[in-house]
């Protein structure tokens, strides 16, 4: 299982026996068996030409079957109530649908004044944290897609509405990793959002920190680590090792 586990991790095409008996602290002769019984079920296959391993066909079908069985909020709650509980504010899960974002999920604090969000309503991707940090790490085509053919309007006097001043922004997000709104979308609430990766670093679904703004401006250094932790829990439990 260990030599499998590596051509998942290593991040290179192919493998040699003597890079995997390094890399893994066995004799040449064991990875020569091993990779055997591997390649007689089809989990790895063997380049002729090169004299290197690969993941076979019954391997890709695993982690297929693995992703088509994941329910992203089932696999994110445990990570939303602990940061719910670590922070004491509202935490959300939002995906991209199209051109939009929504909510799918969010654990709500005992606050008598607190955020509350609106499940499976669509939301336009460049205003707001979770949309924001959804539409910086999309590709850079997608981006420019839909910064041609959409309309930039102000939901509040917060509201970026410039697509120059849009741009700037997502390459901000993208460098530092997470996104922030104060009163984009919403007057009198903020935000803090992280992306939620896949295996090939695509961006799946955000997380995000909501509060007031009056209890989240002084505590935005103490929301983004707990966040960032979050969102790369996650992450790795979609494949994702970056």
């Amino acid at each position: 299982m260990d030599v499998l586990l590596l051509f998942g991790r290593s991040g290179r095409a192919d493998l040699g026996v003597t890079e995997i008996a390094t890399e893994l602290g066995i004799t040449k002769a064991a990875v020569h068996r091993i990779l055997t019984a591997l390649r007689n079920r089809d989990l790895i296959a063997f380049e002729p030409a090169t004299r290197r391993y690969t993941l076979g066909h019954a391997a890709i079908a695993l982690g297929r079957a693995y992703m088509a069985r994941t329910d992203l909020r089932i696999m994110a709650a445990p990570e939303l109530r602990r940061l719910g509980s670590l922070t004491g504010e509202t935490v959300t899960l939002s995906i991209r649908r199209g051109d939009t974002r929504m909510y799918v999920d969010q654990v709500v604090p005992e606050h008598e004044l607190r955020v509350e969000v609106t499940l499976g309503v669509p939301y336009p991707l460049y205003a707001g944290s979770s949309s924001k940090v959804i539409l910086a790490y999309l590709d850079k085509k997608d981006i420019d897609d839909y910064l041609r053919k959409q309309e930039l309007v102000a939901f509040t006097d917060a509201t970026i509405t410039s697509r120059t001043a849009l741009r700037t922004e997502l390459a901000a997000i993208r460098k530092r990793g997470y996104a922030i709104s104060t009163g984009e979308r919403q007057l009198g609430a903020a935000s803090v959002a992280a992306p939620i990766l896949d295996h090939d670093g695509g961006v799946m679904a955000a997380i995000s920190v909501c509060a007031p703004l009056s209890r989240f401006e002084p505590r935005i250094d103490e929301f983004v680590p707990l966040l960032l932790k979050a969102g790369r829990a996650i992450s790795a439990q979609l494949g994702y090792a970056g």
